[in-house]
């Protein structure tokens, strides 16, 4: 149980990286700036909910975040089994959402458990969104996306609404309506 327990523990630790990661990819990069946060800017998001909700910006790089996680120490089996990066028939690792927008998504607890990456690109060859691949600490079926930032709204109001996806479940928070999941 203890190993069981370490093995979701750095699941979770590698998953808060790899937000961290993104966020200031988004905030600090000319790159996150110039691409991803213009993007959220012309969706009309404000710095307040960029922040709440950790967005931000995979560099348009192969190798960006898998090099720099590898260097800061954390182990390619996480960084692989978390569906962060993906291994290739050589054994090297590529980043899952190079040159995307990033939506982490937040367990119950509000660390983060998964992400979605959206495509800024209109290449009909490249998928709109990649989400994370089911792990340990992510099953799809089980999430609803902005609980964590929705439960109390819901408690209070003993309501819910159900939109189709994340830009959705943004904007309605955005407004003053939070007991809004996707």
């Amino acid at each position: 149980n203890k190993e069981e327990e370490n093995h979701r523990e750095s699941l979770m630790i590698v998953s808060a990286y790899a937000a961290k990661f993104f966020h200031e990819s988004l905030l600090e990069t000319d790159e996150g700036k110039n691409i991803g946060l213009s993007y959220f800017k012309e969706r009309g998001f404000t710095n307040e909910t960029i922040k709440k909700f950790e967005l931000g910006y995979s560099p348009d790089q192969w190798e960006a975040f898998s090099d720099q996680a590898k260097k800061e120490g954390y182990l390619e089996e996480f960084l692989v089994e978390s569906g962060l990066s993906v291994k290739r028939d050589n054994g090297t690792l590529y980043d899952r959402y190079r040159g995307r927008v990033m939506f982490p998504i937040h367990g119950f607890t509000g660390r983060v458990i998964a992400f979605g990456g959206r495509t800024l690109k209109t290449d009909k060859n490249v998928p709109k969104y990649v989400n994370s691949p089911e792990s340990e600490i992510y099953h799809k079926s089980n999430v609803l996306y902005g609980l964590y930032f929705a439960k109390k709204a819901i408690r209070e109001e003993e309501n819910c609404y159900l939109v189709e996806g994340y830009a959705d479940v943004l904007s309605v928070h955005q407004a003053g309506i939070e007991n809004v999941v996707a």
